[in-house]
């Protein structure tokens, strides 16, 4: 698992918009209905962004996350993958308390639904932009982070892609961002905790070499003493990490 039930982003900057925010749903290719948490800044001054979340699905976590960006002024949407299988109120879950619980869900995700709903989720956030800021990120994490890479492709048409602790190869067969790197061509921030043994160093330096040998824009930053999920308030003991990351989302996104 990722994040923690209780988990919270962090928060490292003051506001500068007031935001509202409201739950959506929304409709995939299939005629599949899926959850969505939607926030809107008062005033918008930068490109839209959609929230991938980890592999428990849409949570509070990310909820607060989209606040926290509506706030810095880009308009925000997160998620969530199991519409089909687990309804669509998200909260009644209780965010799937165990691995056990959220695995059936996850093994009947398929492909086309899955990055259908994706597909859903950006065409609705550029309803939420502006004429000046019509541009739409990807902000992914864990399993969603996996996922922002791999929307790199251009045929989604984002401008930015950001993925944190998002797996780089193989997964049962299914490849992964370092198998499929020579087709990404969106720009890449990717963040990486060093403790992280589910993610290893060297699994980062390829990732780096072959977007790179793509000719693809990307930053890669790994922090030596963060495990994975460190971007979360309850860890203090990694603060530095998470203001460091935060002012780099903010900074690649701007």
């Amino acid at each position: 698992m990722c994040h923690d039930l209780d988990a919270q982003p962090p928060i490292y900057s003051d506001p500068v918009t007031s935001a509202e925010s409201a739950d959506l749903v929304l409709t995939g290719v299939d005629g599949a209905s899926f959850a969505a948490y939607r926030a809107t800044p008062a005033d918008v001054t930068g490109r839209a962004v959609l929230i991938l979340p980890d592999n428990r699905g849409l949570s509070g976590f990310y909820e607060s996350l989209a606040i926290r960006l509506a706030e810095q002024g880009h308009p925000a949407l997160a998620i969530d993958y199991f519409g089909r299988t687990a309804g669509l109120d998200h909260r009644a879950r209780g965010g799937f308390d165990d691995l056990t619980t959220v695995m059936p869900h996850l093994m009947a995700l398929t492909r086309p639904g899955l990055y259908g709903d994706i597909a859903a989720g950006i065409a609705a956030l550029r309803t939420l932009g502006n004429a000046e800021h019509p541009e739409v990120a990807a902000l992914g994490f864990c399993f969603g982070g996996r996922l922002a890479f791999l929307t790199a492709e251009p045929s989604y048409g984002l401008s930015r892609v950001i993925g944190l602790y998002g797996a780089l190869d193989e997964i049962n067969g299914s490849p992964g961002p370092n198998q499929v790197a020579a087709s990404l061509r969106t720009p890449i921030l990717g963040l990486f905790g060093g403790a992280d043994p589910g993610i290893p160093v060297a699994a980062v330096d390829r990732f780096g070499q072959a977007l790179t040998d793509a000719g693809t824009p990307h930053d890669l930053v790994v922090y030596p003493d963060a495990p994975h999920s460190f971007f979360d308030l309850h860890h203090q003991e990694h603060r530095q990490a998470s203001a460091d990351a935060w002012r780099r989302i903010l900074s690649f996104l701007d």
